[in-house]
Order: structure tokens, then sequence, then C-alpha cells
């Protein structure tokens, strides 16, 4: 009974602090839809759109993607008629860019700084789109769209309903949030005390040491990985307070989430768009991998450096 409580104390103090920033973010955009500036952002990028190898249309799913989630840029790519290559596109530049404002902005509450989240999910989009295009000459036939809903938002007209619904989908989203973040909390809390994340842990271990992270950091990565960046965050923010997660860790953990996260979720989202799920899983993960080693080796020669600097100065 003690564990439930402090896991459902954990949840919900997770949950408001996560909330805090979702609920306004989501209520603001919801707004935004409505003005001038989504069409604006669109017209921006139109012209860029070639490089990526796709269509001036494209712009639109591509923007709805990033600033809304992967739902909205589906229910728009449903209404295209897109090539192969081109949703495969789409599929892998939103996958590493969707619900930018939100997903980045709850991440930064973990303390690493907004602008890099921001700025490492935008270039890996925009690369994968640029290489994609470069080295695949296949995909020309028109994408057969299977059997999937629009799930594109739905118009209202006035303020009065502009503002109810942002309201209703800022509330559903708080409400999503406890949903999951309530029960991982609890979940977790049970692992803790039957000592389970130990056993979990050390199984993670050859995998964290190949990233360049301790053992500690292995539940952190596999909420992220399962559950997304928001909820992994949440998991984030309560591991470097109980866990002692150093900000190398949580740095590199963030990394690897950016890169992979809810990662079965939303490649199964794109199935029935008519594309090649297996290398869109495989591309997150191995670009998920190299970044995180990467990023761990330069940050170790680093410290090696500064290391030898602050002996020769003593």
């Amino acid at each position: 009974m003690n564990t439930i409580k402090k896991g459902l104390a954990v949840g919900l103090k997770t949950t408001w602090i996560l909330g805090k920033i979702i609920f306004p973010i989501t209520l603001l955009v919801t707004l935004l839809q409505y003005t001038p500036v989504l069409p604006w952002i669109v017209n921006l990028i139109e012209p860029f759109m070639g490089v990526l190898g796709l269509s001036g249309d494209a712009a639109i799913p591509l923007v709805l993607g990033n600033v809304l989630n992967l739902y909205a840029a589906i229910g728009a790519i449903l209404t295209m008629e897109l090539t192969v290559k081109e949703v495969f596109i789409l599929a892998i530049m939103t996958s590493f860019a969707h619900n930018l404002i939100i997903e980045s902005t709850v991440a930064a509450k973990v303390g690493v700084k907004l602008w890099i989240v921001v700025a490492v999910r935008i270039f890996l989009a925009v690369a994968s789109g640029i290489i994609i295009n470069l080295v695949w000459h296949g995909g020309n036939e028109i994408a057969q769209y299977g059997f999937v809903s629009n799930t594109a938002n739905e118009q209202v007209s006035g303020f009065g309903p502009i503002l109810l619904q942002g309201l209703e989908k800022a509330s559903l989203g708080i409400l999503q949030l406890a949903m999951i973040v309530i029960p991982l909390m609890i979940m977790i809390q049970f692992l803790k005390d039957f000592k389970w994340i130990d056993r979990f842990s050390n199984w993670m271990a050859p995998f964290l040491k190949l990233l360049g992270m301790k053992e500690n950091t292995s539940t952190t990565l596999a909420a992220g990985i399962v559950f997304g960046l928001a909820y992994g965050a949440g998991v984030m923010i309560q591991a470097a307070k109980e866990d002692g997660v150093s900000k190398k860790d949580l740095y590199l953990a963030l990394l690897f989430l950016v890169s992979c996260h809810a990662v079965i979720e939303d490649t199964l989202l794109f199935a029935p768009l008519g594309i090649p799920i297996w290398p869109l899983l495989l591309i997150r993960l191995t670009v998920a991998i190299l970044l995180t080693m990467i990023v761990s080796i330069v940050w170790r020669r680093v410290e090696v450096t500064s290391r030898k600097e602050a002996t020769y100065e003593n």
C-alpha cells in the first residue's frame, strides 16, 4: 500500500509539472490554427520542398506534423496524391520532428537547453529528408492508402467554439498525460521496491555502456522509447532526483529519445499509408544509437582534456 501511495504521489506531482506546460501550449497552438500563422509558415517553406524531394503541397502535412502531431500530419497526407517516396520522406521527417512545441518544451524541463532539443530534432528531420531524396531513386508510384480514419482536426468557426475546442483539447491532453504517467510511476515504484529495477539495469548495462550511459538511466530510456518523449521526460525528472542520474547521462538519454521515442507506436501509425515501415524503424534506431555514441565520445574527450588542463595549471 505504501508503494502505491508513493507512486501515486510522484505521478500526480509529475502530471502537475508537465501539465503546466502542456495545457497552455495546447490551447495556444489550437487557437493558432485559426489565424494566418500556419498558412504563413507553409508559404515560407514551400519553395524549399524540392530539396527534400517533396512537392509544394507536402509543406502542409510537414508543418502540421511539426506544430501539432503525427495524427494531424497523417490526416493531411490522406487528402493528397503523393508518391510512396514522398510519403516515406514525410514519415521519417515528422517522426524526428513532430509536436515540436510541446514535446521540446517538456523535454527542456529536464534541464537540457530548449534550443538544443529543437535544433537537433529539426536537423535530423531535414538531413534525413535530403539524404533519402538523394539515395533512394525508387518509390515514384502513387501511394495507396489503406483503411485509415482521417485524423485531421475538426474545424469550427467563431471565437467561442474555437476557444472551447482549445480548452477541450488541452484538458484531454492533461487527462491522457495523467492516465499514462500516474500508472507508470506506480509501476516504477513497484519495480524499485521489489529490486526489479536493479535486474533490469543490469540487463541493459551492455547497451547503455555502448551509448556512454550508466545503468541507472535504463528506466528513463525504456519509458521514453515505449511511451514517448514527453512521458520519458516525466520519468527523467524523477530519476534525476531519486536515482542520481548525472547531467551527462540525462543529456545522452534525451538525445537518444529525441531521435527514437515512442518508436513502436509512431512507426505503426504510418503502416496503412502504403510505405515500407521496417526501414522507418531501422533509420530511427540507427540514428539514435550513432548520435548518442558520437556525443558520448566527444563529451568524454572534452572531460579528459579539461582534467589534463586543470592538472597542468595546478
